[in-house]
């Protein structure tokens, strides 16, 4: 074992374990916060048990790197937070929060585990796996028990097993369109749901942000999660389903500073490229036309706006460089 634990990384466990360090350091900062602001007493142990986790994390990967001589990313530190800073978040919405960070913690490190071979990064993956699958449960379990947790629209079971028989199956422009699948009921509401966390957040942020450039590209991305929340209610409403619930009465009136603009810069590109991937997903679990290229045609605007954040990022120093491939041909001219 101790000799497949010193064959070198490959790109692909580089990537896993330098974009889930970034990301533990952020969920260090970001629920030690939580933790001093929470009131709930059912949600204080889950706030402290991801904080812990989070923690826990960050020391096993900071061993594995030492031991492949790999540079520890910086992250975040305690320079980024300020745990004293007023209230700016509901109790309600850090679970809802936590329990959207659970969704994308199990993609990403399902997808680490189909990347990594090392015995040592595959237990490790594993071990992220299990615990955001036991967030979701700690999370769900408890929204279910106090009546917070939004349900995935309810349709009728089908009485018999059918095929499809007609391109009428594909319409969507003109014409009878055919109600909306399971499928596509599913990944409306997921988005749905995304973006009314995302708008809640980056109000918060868009309020605290000490940089007006910053408060400028949060304030576009409010107004751009509210636009996505009504243009995929309405497929949802058309059908006469419900849409989710909103969360806009989740922010408080605060402006102090909590976060630092690097820190949140750095956390709405992230859902930004999250929600990216779930329009992806639609648009291939949505034959109905319509839908299909109302997912593509966002695609490019919601791009624009990441490589905007970007740019504010690479402005100020903030964007740090992940693991780069040798580039030959300046090794050639050097």
């Amino acid at each position: 074992m101790k000799e497949k634990e010193n064959i070198r990384l490959t790109a692909g466990e580089m990537s896993a374990l330098w974009t889930q360090y970034i990301n533990d350091t952020l969920a260090t900062c970001v629920n030690s916060y939580f933790l001093e602001k929470v009131e709930d007493e059912e949600v204080r142990p889950v706030v402290e048990w991801v904080l812990d986790t989070a923690k826990e994390n960050i020391s096993i990967m900071q061993e594995l790197f030492r031991r492949n001589d790999f540079p520890i990313p910086i992250g975040f530190t305690e320079q980024d937070v300020n745990p004293q800073a007023p209230r700016l978040f509901s109790d309600t919405f850090f679970l809802m929060y936590l329990r959207h960070m659970s969704n994308i913690a199990m993609a990403a490190s399902s997808a680490a585990l189909g990347l990594v071979t090392r015995p040592d990064v595959v237990d490790f993956h594993k071990r992220i796996l299990q615990k955001a699958v036991r967030l979701q449960d700690r999370t769900r379990d408890l929204m279910l028990k106090q009546g917070t947790y939004v349900r995935p629209p309810y349709i009728s079971t089908p009485d018999k097993v059918g095929f499809v028989e007609k391109q009428h199956f594909l319409a969507g422009f003109f014409g009878n369109k055919r109600t909306l699948s399971s499928v596509e009921v599913s990944n409306l509401f997921l988005n749905v749901q995304s973006n009314a966390v995302g708008k809640v957040l980056i109000t918060g942020f868009a309020q605290t942000a000490q940089d007006g450039e910053v408060r400028e590209f949060f304030n576009k991305g409010k107004q751009l999660s509210q636009k996505y929340i009504d243009v995929f209610s309405s497929f949802l409403i058309k059908d006469n389903l419900p849409a989710p619930m909103s969360w806009d009465s989740a922010v408080s009136n605060t402006t102090r500073g909590i976060f630092s603009d690097k820190l949140m810069m750095y956390h709405v590109s992230a859902m930004i490229a999250t929600g990216i991937g779930n329009f992806g997903m639609g648009i291939a679990a949505s034959p109905r036309r319509d839908l299909g290229l109302k997912y593509a045609s966002l695609i490019p605007e919601i791009s624009l706006y990441a490589e905007d954040g970007a740019k504010i990022m690479i402005k100020h120093g903030w964007l740090e460089e992940p693991p780069l491939a040798d580039d030959r041909d300046q090794l050639i001219k050097s």
